[in-house]
């Protein structure tokens, strides 16, 4: 008989709409996971029940009423054949237990996620049955979906709230830096340059005056770096807390910026692939302006620069922006995103790749390059989505 004619039918889905309700009210993943012992236990009288979470592709038990499978502990092969195929998975017979010696006769391993992205396996087990039928698995997999959903969402909040933190520190930070920057070292500067003028006027010797001059340059230029790493510590002082934002218009006004001030940059772009909203601050657009003009000015003639999504995760959205230039070395790919830092040819500032990873960051996500099909720069910049 099936899960649907059963006579208790509408009771039970009632009692699994319950227990969903209040799985969606739970603040952390641990009460989920007790939770759906409990009702797999109340609601099916199965006493052997595991809960598996999945993190970053690999699985993970997070909770059992089974005394040998403790927080940590190896999952089943049903759980990960359930995770690799995305489907129930039952298994009887003497293959059915933990291992040889184990009294369990039927298994049951239900997967559940948000869109394609499984979160959780549930894996029950029965020492009395001779296999579950539709009249387990069915309602399991509603029990599941349950509490994939309210771990999805716990971990979303987690995340945000880590990115809310992280920009606290952040702002903490920058103050630190503006104070050294614009008072210490910008009057130590202007001392020097001071100094340098006033050598000028003295000496006539023509070596020496090649020397006075390079110091004057050089404390110029210091000063000028000084004033730009100010306006960037400005910027950053005054952005706000990630908040849900439309991706697909941000990017429109963006890309014909872009395109307007640099001739030589093309940008293929379907807007309609960026319908989505995502978590981030005011500067957003600062992140994608700097990606874009950078394959402008890195490059020699004419760029074609490819942007492109990609929603392989229900919580997480990649920004790829592709250019067809001459790339960024292999062992360079990590160091470029570090303040100042810039290659041997470049005549930036060095902070602008910096800059989109600290505001990145800020917003719970993260940014990364490789190379592009066309062998250019392939920018990944991964969002929190809504």
């Amino acid at each position: 008989m099936g899960f649907e004619q059963r006579q208790d039918f509408a009771r039970q889905v009632a009692d699994l709409n319950k227990y969903g309700q209040a799985l969606n009210q739970c603040e952390t993943v641990d009460e989920v996971v007790s939770l759906t012992l409990e009702a797999i236990t109340i609601l099916f009288e199965l006493t052997d029940v595991t809960v598996i979470e999945v993190r970053e592709s690999d699985l993970y038990v997070v909770g059992s009423t089974n005394p040998e499978l403790s927080a940590g502990a190896t999952p089943s092969d049903a759980a990960r054949r359930a995770h690799e195929t995305g489907e129930s998975v039952t298994v009887t017979g003497d293959d059915a237990g933990i291992d040889a010696d184990s009294e369990t006769t039927a298994t049951l391993a239900v997967p559940e996620g948000i869109v394609d992205e499984t979160v959780c396996v549930i894996v029950v087990r029965s020492s009395s049955a001779a296999e579950f039928g539709d009249e387990v698995v069915k309602p399991m997999e509603i029990l599941a979906t349950h509490a994939a959903t309210a771990i999805s969402n716990i971990r979303s909040r987690e995340r945000l709230e880590r990115a809310r933190q992280d920009l606290e520190t952040r702002k903490e930070l920058i103050e630190m830096y503006d104070r050294l920057l614009r008072h210490d070292i910008g009057n130590d500067l202007q001392v020097i340059a001071g100094f340098a003028d006033a050598v000028e006027q003295e000496i006539e010797d023509e070596e020496a005056s090649e020397y006075v001059a390079k110091i004057q340059r050089a404390s110029r230029n210091s000063a000028d770096l000084v004033e730009r790493v100010g306006d960037l510590v400005s910027t950053l002082e005054r952005q706000r807390e990630p908040e849900p934002r439309e991706l697909s218009p941000l990017l429109e006004r963006t890309v014909a910026d872009a395109t307007d001030q640099y001739e030589a940059l093309s940008v293929e772009f379907d807007a309609a692939e960026f319908d989505h909203r995502v978590y981030a601050g005011d500067l957003l657009d600062s992140v994608f302006t700097n990606v874009l003009t950078n394959a402008a000015v890195h490059n020699d003639g004419e760029v074609t620069v490819r942007l492109y999504a990609d929603t392989a995760s229900p919580d997480r959205l990649v920004v790829g922006i592709a250019d067809d230039g001459s790339g960024v070395a292999p062992d360079f790919r990590e160091e470029i995103f570090e303040m100042g830092a810039k290659g041997d040819d470049s005549d930036g500032t060095g902070f602008g790749l910096g800059f989109v990873r600290a505001l990145t960051e800020s917003y719970g996500g993260s940014v990364a390059v490789g190379e592009s099909d066309a062998g250019g720069a392939d920018f990944h910049v991964t969002l929190e989505r809504v």
